[in-house]
């Protein structure tokens, strides 16, 4: 790790002769600036991966991946360095081993292996920490928290969903139910119902759940099952193999993606069959921990929750905002499948580009516009027990907290299909 430490001065022998106590205080002085400026910056930086699993074929630690590879190319005082398949009992001694090698800014890229990094942040001060929020919002001086507005995509997703259906049956393969995933699963529902209410249509949203975030026999299985037994024509996923994508391409019907453009950049599809997918910019969320560290920050803001209205440029002059929708390289409504699009109406287009628009300058944003009415069912959290079915949790056009967001948003919204 390289920091300013300070500066070098050399001083030509002064002809000038000056009173003791100003010579004293404009040394003082200069002393000041010198320390100030040595403290408040950094010429080096090195960001130090933890991926809960393996980088390569994987839309999660993948994007997590790109983001880091990003920075370094933008910056070529920061240096990225990695480990993966980092479990919770290898987090700390891997963070220690590249602290030792010049890492200063370490984070676990899940939370259920990224927490045990608070435990260290106060042995090593000048370190920044981070890891993803699930549900926990713990955070210290130098211990950040991180997620995107992935429920903004979502909900333009929903959009898109809601116009493409024709048997009015939707389906998510998910994972198990915690507030990461009931988060994102309403912002595609509050999506769907717009959709569907603007077309004057009746959709159906099913919910399955597989157990856990990466389970491919039986993702194929909930995925298999929505097809067959609930007639589903559009699929989308809150897990993280490939089976459901795969499903929908063998059963030709829709599927929408998440975390990542897997037509675009890993080609695991095509058009024919991704009608859409949001892509997550981790980046944008790094940058700000980079730039902080760098200026010498020793208080950054330690929870992070950024949307659509932040964006980085690219080394490339790219502007990219945390998350988007996209699908084959190109972003916005351009992201929608050319097979896809003429069978949107163009009333759905236009609401879908008018939405994108202003959560993109913060005019507008779907869980501040709709209410969270229960649906009786999710995950009781210990302190927070589901809210029985009909209770209005938030009113429309009130703004929930970022920290209830991130970690007591434990019911499925109102309509909503749980199946068992």
């Amino acid at each position: 790790m390289d920091r300013a430490h300070g500066w070098r001065r050399r001083l030509a022998p002064l002809r000038i002769v000056v009173p003791s106590l100003l010579l004293a205080a404009l040394l003082a002085g200069a002393a000041g600036r010198v320390g100030s400026s040595a403290s408040a910056a950094a010429a080096n930086a090195t960001l130090a991966i933890l991926h809960f699993s393996v980088i390569k074929g994987t839309t999660w630690s993948g994007a997590h991946h790109r983001a880091a590879q990003r920075i370094a190319e933008k910056y070529p005082n920061v240096k990225y360095v990695y480990r993966e398949e980092v479990g919770p009992d290898l987090t700390v001694p891997y963070a220690e081993e590249l602290i030792r090698q010049g890492a200063n800014i370490v984070v676990g890229n899940a939370e259920f292996m990224g927490l045990p990094l608070k435990d260290i942040a106060d042995k090593y001060p000048k370190v920044y920490f981070g890891s993803v929020v699930a549900s926990d919002v713990t955070t210290k001086r130098n211990f950040i928290r991180f997620f995107p507005r992935q429920y903004q995509a979502l909900y333009l997703e929903g959009l898109i969903a809601a116009a493409l259906t024709r048997s009015g049956n939707i389906g998510i393969v998910s994972a198990f139910p915690n507030v990461q995933v009931i988060r994102r699963q309403a912002g595609f529902f509050l999506g769907v119902q717009d959709g569907a209410k603007a077309l004057g249509k009746k959709v159906t949203v099913y919910v399955k759940y597989v157990g856990d975030w990466y389970k491919p026999a039986e993702e194929r299985e909930v995925a298999t099952t929505l097809v067959r037994q609930y007639k589903v024509d559009v699929i989308t996923q809150q897990t993280d193999s490939g089976s459901p994508l795969d499903v929908a391409q063998e059963r030709k019907i829709w599927f929408v993606g998440k975390d990542m453009d897997v037509v675009g950049f890993y080609g695991w599809s095509s058009t024919d069959t991704v009608a859409v997918s949001f892509d997550t910019r981790w980046e944008v969320l790094y940058e700000r921990m980079v730039k902080e560290w760098l200026a010498g920050n020793q208080n950054p803001r330690t929870l992070l929750y950024l949307g659509m209205r932040d964006t980085m440029t690219l080394a490339d002059g790219t502007v990219v905002p945390t998350v988007d929708i996209m699908n084959n390289k190109k972003v916005g409504v351009d992201a929608i499948s050319p097979k896809a699009r003429p069978l949107i109406p163009a009333s759905i287009l236009r609401l879908v580009s008018q939405r994108r628009e202003q959560m993109m300058k913060g005019q507008w944003d779907p869980f501040f516009e709709h209410a969270f009415v229960s649906n009786g069912t999710g995950l009781a959290l210990k302190d927070t027990p589901i809210p029985a079915k009909g209770t209005v949790v938030k009113k429309a056009r009130q703004t929930p907290s970022d920290t209830w967001l991130l970690g007591k948003f434990n019911f499925d919204l109102n309509g909503m299909t749980i199946l068992k």
